[in-house]
């Protein structure tokens, strides 16, 4: 299996929303997607991200992009989550077949069984146009969200 790069498409992918709802990846076509893979809801570095990204309300002014947040939680921790926090946008559930999503964009760790800190910008038409992977227990920031997005076409 290869893993998306800059210019690649990005890896379809069918998942569950905190609403029950399957969301693939052809759902969000037609707009920018903000995909952000964290390792688990409620832990602090990711309710501090997932915090975060519903603050910084519009990331762009120009462009309507859409955010989706996976983690290999449950949906109903996925649910919880959101709710807790009143994060409207998509949180999706790659709990089963357990981290297929993450595989495919190569931030599922084996040894752990989790999501690692991915994020991966993707066009309309589906390529990926900016990607990014920090180690554990590293936040990503907002501002870098903000640069890639300005820099799409």
């Amino acid at each position: 299996m290869t893993h998306p790069a800059v210019g690649d498409a990005a890896p379809g992918f069918s998942l569950i929303d905190q609403h029950g709802r399957h969301v693939s990846l052809t759902d969000f076509r037609g707009k920018p997607l903000l995909l952000v893979f964290v390792p688990f809801a409620f832990s602090d570095t990711c309710t501090n991200e997932l915090i975060d990204l519903r603050d910084a309300g519009v990331l762009s002014e120009d462009k309507d992009v859409a955010v989706a947040v996976v983690s290999c939680d449950s949906l109903y921790t996925m649910k919880a989550w959101g709710d807790v926090h009143a994060f409207n946008e998509s949180l999706l559930s790659d709990f089963w077949p357990h981290g297929e999503a993450a595989r495919a964009y190569d931030v599922f760790s084996d040894d752990k069984g989790l999501a690692t800190r991915g994020t991966f910008l993707i066009d309309a038409e589906g390529i990926v146009r900016w990607l990014v992977r920090n180690p554990t227990g590293e936040a990503r920031s907002i501002d870098d969200y903000r640069e890639a997005i300005a820099a799409l076409d």
